[in-house]
This record gives C-alpha cells, structure tokens and sequence, in this order.
C-alpha cells in the first residue's frame, strides 16, 4: 500500500501551539499529552485518510475538508489531493468554530 505524505499549515500549526499553551496554564503534562495524541493522530493519516468523513457546514464546499475528531475535543480539517494529506485546521470542538463556515 502507497502511504500519502502528510503536510500540515502553518495555520494548523499555530492552532496546536496554541491550545497546548492554554492547556499548559492548568497543566503541563496533559498539554503535552494533548500535542502528542494530535501528532499521533495527524502521523496516522498517511495510510488509509478517506477513513474519514467529509466535513459539511453551510459554507463550506461539499466534500472540500475531512474531519477526524481526536479524544472526543479536537476536530482535524484536511484535505487529499493525490498522495498528500494537506491538514488545514486543528480546532477545539468545545469553542465556537462558527466563523470556519461563514
């Protein structure tokens, strides 16, 4: 099987930055956790990421984004073109993410 090479956006970047840094305010070690259950997640979309389902919001473009929700909280948006995986957003699925879709 052909693995898919896995990119992720600086925007996506920062947005793992950023949760860990908040999470780091109660907790070091759970942010830490959290980073690498993401990265972990992330990593796993090299084989198989149509796994995933289609992200759908009223703005959005049908069948643009796949989700992958990692320990019931984060929301992964990615997209596949060809043999690449292009992660787009790592959002917290606890805050309003209503501006994704407008």
């Amino acid at each position: 099987m052909q693995r898919y090479r896995i990119e992720v956006s600086d925007r996506a970047k920062t947005m793992i930055g950023a949760h860990a840094k908040f999470l780091a305010q109660r907790s070091p070690s759970a942010a830490r956790e959290m980073k690498v259950k993401i990265l972990t997640a992330i990593r796993s979309l090299s084989d198989m990421p149509e796994r995933c389902p289609f992200f759908a919001g009223d703005f959005v473009p049908r069948n643009k984004y796949h989700k992958m929700v990692v320990d019931n909280q984060y929301l992964i948006l990615y997209q596949i073109r060809d043999r690449l995986v292009f992660v787009d957003y790592v959002i917290d699925g606890r805050q309003d993410y209503s501006w994704l879709v407008r």
